[in-house]
């Protein structure tokens, strides 16, 4: 697998949609390109190398297709909605010189809430419309998705969400001033299974570090998984950084656990990534994290009410599969 930015140059044409994943990696562009005209590359001194750094990145970005209603509203919407940054070395990168003034871009100061992987957009803009007193940022590499998001925007007449199609990492690193946003979300990141692809999971030392930058002093930083393997990986990276303390720290162990309940029902070597139909076999995915039989640790949060329960996150439930919440807040 490639861990090659795609090519900047600018192009015509689309690739072909595939289904949306709200982490994908950076792959070649098609000769013919894009429909909308490429943003000029500019210079810098990390050029030559690539905005990546030869860094392994967390993201499958396939599809960047349009048609019909997301290519309307690209047209029609993006001036206004999406975020227009200069790029670096990639399609997806940020130009390190760059950098958002949230309060020039919405015309107002209030609290600053970055989601890292909208998707769709559902989460962000039910937590934008429950929310008139708060700004959102919704960063994605999924170019249909982000369309979508613009959808939801104009039909529900939200003025407090902007789009961003951006690596992540480069938005939290350079974009975003030191201690500008009030809380990063990460929901149901892709949980990249293989141990051989640990490396590429979005949520590493590195990347704590960058969303602690970003924060203010007691932001907060949440996260949700469905897979139990990614939760405990999670709640490690987590605890071995200095800028962070879980708000939860020490609660719902025991039998109260999500992991514990995940463990004793085994549902994750039982069923895969969908309901098992009537008349098929459960399928294994063998990749459950260690069955410890009680997990004593602990430090998993409540439901967070603000996040909307998303058609994906309803497929999780209809699997069987257990949600994880974590919660850190910046010291």
């Amino acid at each position: 697998m490639s861990e090659t930015p795609e090519n900047p140059e600018p192009t015509h044409a689309r690739m072909p949609e595939t289904a949306p994943e709200a982490t994908e990696e950076p792959g070649p562009e098609a000769a013919a390109g894009r429909s909308q005209a490429a943003r000029p590359v500019t210079p810098g001194s990390q050029a030559s190398f690539g905005t990546y750094g030869g860094r392994p990145v967390s993201f499958v970005r396939r599809g960047t297709r349009l048609q019909g209603r997301r290519q309307q509203a690209w047209e029609e919407h993006s001036d206004r909605w999406a975020v227009d940054i200069p790029r670096h070395i990639a399609n997806t990168s940020v130009h390190p010189d760059y950098r958002f003034d949230a309060e020039a871009e919405f015309g107002r100061k209030a609290p600053l809430i970055v989601e890292i992987g909208s998707g769709l957009g559902d989460a962000v803009c039910h937590a934008a419309e429950e929310n008139p007193g708060w700004d959102f940022l919704a960063v994605e590499v999924y170019t249909p998705g982000l369309a979508n998001t613009m959808i939801k925007i104009n039909s529900r007449k939200l003025s407090n969400v902007r789009v961003v199609e951006a690596n992540a990492p480069e938005v939290l690193a350079t974009m975003l001033p030191a201690g500008s946003v009030s809380e990063v979300w990460v929901f149901f990141p892709d949980p990249w299974h293989k141990s051989r692809h640990h490396k590429r999971r979005l949520i590493q030392p590195e990347f704590a570090a960058l969303v602690a930058t970003a924060l203010k002093p007691g932001g907060l930083f949440r996260v949700a998984t469905d897979w139990s393997n990614y939760a405990v990986h999670v709640r490690y990276v987590m605890a071995g950084s200095p800028d962070f303390v879980n708000l939860h720290d020490g609660e719902r162990r025991g039998p109260e656990s999500p992991l514990t309940q995940v463990w004793q029902s085994g549902v994750e070597s039982l069923v895969g990534g969908a309901p098992v139909k009537e008349g098929r076999a459960p399928v294994s995915t063998e990749h459950t994290g260690p069955n410890e039989g009680v997990d004593e640790t602990g430090g998993w949060a409540p439901r967070f009410e603000g996040r909307i329960r998303t058609s994906f996150e309803n497929k999780a439930h209809e699997a069987g599969r257990f949600i994880f919440d974590l919660c850190y807040r910046r010291v």
